[in-house]
């Protein structure tokens, strides 16, 4: 279970659990005779089948067409269709050779999809951790409804007590969500203004704080979301 370090409103940070609850369907596919689906991993060409390597061998396109009709070299009946079971994945060149230096760099796109920049990528360390500044409350609120129309989240985990101080501690913060129907902008850094970093490596988010109680029960829910929906132009 992560743990994560979170302040309320009166700037007291308390360590608490960060743990994801995955949604399990009560829905089941099995296949027609009842049995249970396996996915598995098919071999569908190699190297010296590509495209590319029948153009080298035959010269052009229409050669590689009539190499087709007269013998089928696109198929290699002894390897298409093999189950495939440990891989690995491997970063190829211009010339289908391994890479074993490469450089990552991160393409941004503007909304119609064309290239806006490139930039090098950065792998980012994770900013929850208890060692650093608390994540903070903004103190900015969105009611419920406004939100789910304003922002995609792709994330949740549920913040949970690890003593009878924290419990307390969480408790008032899921109250004051509860009755207010809303939720409420997170962040990290030391002015809490900067996205959260969940794992290092991870993608920056935007947090957003929900909280419900049930008499002396209660859910804290941190809700991701990077996309925000905009009004076409």
């Amino acid at each position: 279970m992560q743990e994560i370090n979170i302040a309320n409103m009166k700037k007291r940070d308390a360590s608490v659990a960060l743990e994801a609850k995955p949604f399990k369907s009560n829905v089941k596919m099995v296949l027609s005779d009842g049995r249970d689906r396996q996915n598995i991993k098919i071999l569908k060409q190699t190297m010296d089948l590509t495209e590319e390597a029948l153009v080298d061998a035959y010269g052009d396109l229409v050669s590689v067409g009539n190499a087709i009709i007269e013998s089928d070299p696109e198929v290699n009946l002894e390897t298409v269709g093999r189950f495939l079971d440990k891989t690995r994945k491997l970063y190829m060149n211009q010339d289908n050779q391994v890479a074993y230096r490469v450089h990552l760099v991160q393409v941004v796109r503007n909304p119609d999809g064309t290239e806006k920049e490139r930039r090098d990528y950065v792998k980012r360390p994770a900013n929850i951790s208890v060692e650093l500044s608390p994540v903070q409350l903004s103190g900015k609120k969105f009611p419920k409804l406004a939100a789910i129309k304003k922002f995609v989240f792709t994330r949740k985990y549920q913040i949970r007590h690890v003593s009878g101080l924290t419990y307390d501690f969480l408790y008032e913060m899921a109250k004051e969500l509860h009755e207010s129907d809303s939720l409420m902008l997170v962040g990290s850094g030391a002015k809490g203004n900067e996205p959260l970093v969940i794992t290092t490596g991870g993608e920056s988010h935007r947090g957003f704080l929900e909280g419900r109680i049930d008499g002396d029960k209660y859910c804290l829910i941190l809700h991701l979301t990077n996309m925000e929906l905009r009004g076409l132009e």
